[in-house]
């Protein structure tokens, strides 16, 4: 239980002296997000293509409704993704970007490379899902 608690410490003294953000990972996690947010907002102008539903194989008709189900779904997770990329957006505005919102510790350079929207430092966000 000891050795836990020491592993546990030199890992909280090691993200206290977590270099700052590299200006260039920033800048390259900008365009990044920029681009996404571009192709997002041009997908979600799409006009939604709603189902035709008439009286004739009740199988087609099941088929076309589960599809169009399937489709307002997907464009509500775009929805949200566009909000998460914004915020990220604003965050790296106004120098925030890369810090925890719950603990307002760094978030690991390596997490932010794969979600560039995160809010949430690895340890904070695994502790919201339990």
């Amino acid at each position: 239980m000891r050795r836990g608690r020491a592993q546990g410490a030199r890992y909280l003294i090691e993200q206290r002296t977590m270099p700052p953000m590299d200006p260039k990972m920033i800048e390259g996690v900008r365009r990044a997000l920029e681009s996404e947010r571009d192709r997002l907002r041009v997908e979600l102008a799409e006009e939604v293509e709603h189902p035709r539903v008439s009286h004739g194989a009740q199988t087609a008709a099941a088929t076309e409704v589960s599809e169009s189900q399937r489709g307002q779904q997907l464009r509500g997770r775009e929805e949200l993704h566009l909000v998460q990329i914004e915020a990220a957006l604003k965050r790296i505005e106004a120098g925030a970007f890369g810090l925890c919102q719950t603990c307002g510790k760094p978030i690991a350079p390596e997490r932010l490379e794969a979600l560039p929207w995160a809010l949430d430092c690895v340890d904070c966000h695994s502790k919201k899902r339990r």
